[in-house]
């Protein structure tokens, strides 16, 4: 390292490494209490839901599971609509539907005779026989979580096929599929609920965000950390505005017409755009045309002398000024889309290498280089967190910094000033646990103390300039295009308003699930069992 390095790093001492360490950060946003859902924890939470309903109602558990599915899983929605209609009509129960006498023996599917021990119906009572209600269930359930809405197969009739009914005709893996599905419309249902984003992860988080707005950013059990609010990987300190609008741009057609008008020119005849990748500047169009032209002024070729003259602002100018309109803009947005790939790839290095010791891998190798327990080699991998952390702060720096509005050059100039001092840091880590790293995994070094506290100083430095980055962004995140990098011009007073709007309405439906119990209190002593 150069003389400058050596005197920023000061420390001189295990014990000041250790009480960097004590105030050591990642740069993370403000996190909300949630929880982890595993499987065992859906199924509790889901059983729970259905007793309570059965047990307030006095319904059979199928019913209540069905009267609960048909109102998106919204107890206090169930308990208003139960009571406020005659109960004989909300009976789910497929065993009531054999009171009703229709007097047809005939299965309206395969028009066979059924007798009445073969005769199957849903709650509205008409007939069919067991083998067409199987087949029917059967088709449904492998067709999807459409399934949860089956009707009776009557032609018009809209009546709910119902889980008892359900349960008793599905085979054992369809019934299996049956609660699967069951069991995921419980999880979107609400509000509070969401599936880990995560290819292959069956984990589900439990938001507890109060009646605020806003994004936030959650670690599910696998490791996996993305947006509340959007889904997409966490994206502190742009909002999810700014990251719809960057994919979009990037996934976008747009960027290649705008290369086309930046790197070629429309032949004069037929107007197809051709690249001039010779020298000569007399150009010939592709078969079927064969127009011969001149490069610069668009002239033919056939009566063309020279076009060194200046005419006067014409047509061809106008065009030419318009292609170095978008010249500079593809050569801006090349600019930091580079920028924001090379972060995203150096972050993805990042996480293997940090896997590498958080497997214990690199430590096992470091520890018997330099004699010391695995214990004592912790701050290496907090150094790995700290980069992947920063790697992807950076990132989406640079999708902000696309966004920001141009006409306020000392906000860009501060934003730029942050983001360089910062970066700066962040490649002395990197660079330092990456490259510098290699000598004492080779072999033992007298000065690995030395080394120890460097590393501990730069980790813990690096998360200071990143963390005031993200509040500088933060605090002049108005002066962003969308509120947070939307590209509709949206300003943060409106995002703002909207989030407070959000906020009375979450809030309302937060207090609604609150009051479930005291409704379910209210209704029990209303409504008691005979």
């Amino acid at each position: 390292m150069d003389s400058e390095g050596e005197g920023f790093y000061s420390s001189s001492s295990d014990a000041t490494a250790d009480d960097s360490f004590a105030d050591y950060a990642a740069v993370s946003r403000l996190q909300k209490p949630y929880k982890i859902l595993t499987d065992d924890d859906i199924r509790q939470l889901f059983d729970d839901d259905i007793s309570t309903v059965s047990d307030v109602l006095s319904v059979s558990r199928g019913a209540a599971c069905t009267l609960l599915c048909q109102n998106n899983w919204n107890l206090s929605s169930v308990y208003d609509k139960f009571f406020a209609a005659d109960h004989r009509n909300h009976q789910t129960d497929a065993s009531s539907s054999s009171q009703q006498e229709l007097g047809q023996n005939l299965c309206k599917i395969c028009y066979d005779e059924i007798s009445p021990q073969n005769t199957v119906s849903a709650a509205c009572g008409h007939p069919f026989c067991a083998d067409c209600w199987k087949t029917y269930v059967a088709a449904a359930i492998d067709d999807g979580a459409g399934c949860l809405t089956l009707r009776c197969p009557e032609p018009g009739c809209g009546v709910a096929a119902g889980v008892d009914l359900i349960e008793s005709l599905a085979s054992t893996d369809g019934k299996e599929k049956y609660h699967r599905y069951l069991r995921q419309s419980y999880v979107e249902a609400s509000r509070r609920r969401k599936w880990c984003p995560a290819p292959g992860c069956n984990f589900a988080v439990e938001f507890d965000g109060g009646g605020g707005g806003g994004g936030y950013d959650v670690t599910c059990g696998c490791s996996h950390k993305f947006c509340w609010n959007c889904g997409e990987e966490h994206h502190r300190p742009v909002g999810c505005e700014t990251v719809a609008s960057w994919s979009e741009k990037n996934n976008s057609e747009a960027e290649n017409t705008q290369w086309i008008l930046v790197y070629t020119k429309p032949c004069p005849k037929c107007r197809r755009p051709i690249e001039k990748n010779q020298g000569c500047n007399w150009m010939t169009c592709r078969p079927p045309c064969l127009f011969h032209f001149c490069w610069l002024c668009g002239k033919g070729t056939g009566s063309h002398t020279h076009c060194n003259k200046y005419g006067g602002a014409t047509a061809v100018d106008e065009n030419n000024a318009k292609r170095e309109r978008a010249r500079k803009d593809l050569q801006r947005y090349t600019h930091y889309y580079e920028r924001w790939h090379a972060n995203e790839q150096s972050r993805k290095a990042a996480v293997k290498d940090l896997k590498t010791w958080r497997d214990n891998i690199g430590v096992s190798k470091l520890g018997e280089a330099q004699g010391e327990a695995p214990a004592q080699l912790q701050f290496v991998t907090k150094a790995w967190e700290q980069i992947v952390e920063c790697r992807r702060v950076l990132k989406w720096s640079y999708a902000y910094g696309y966004y920001m509005e141009r006409e306020a050059p000392k906000k860009v100039a501060l934003f730029e000033h942050s983001q360089g001092e910062a970066e700066k840091q962040l490649e002395r880590l990197h660079h330092c646990v990456e490259k510098e790293m290699g000598e004492y995994l080779r072999r033992r070094r007298e000065d690995f103390q030395e080394f120890r506290v460097r590393v501990v100083d730069l980790t813990v430095v690096t998360g200071n300039y990143f963390e005031n980055l993200v509040r500088d962004l933060e605090n002049n995140r108005p002066e962003v295009v969308g509120g947070g990098g939307g590209r509709n011009g949206l300003k943060k007073k409106k995002d703002d308003d909207e989030r407070k709007g959000l906020g009375k309405k979450r809030k309302k439906e937060d207090d609604d699930e609150r009051n479930v119990p005291r409704k379910r209190a209210t209704y029990a002593s209303r409504y008691s069992r005979n």
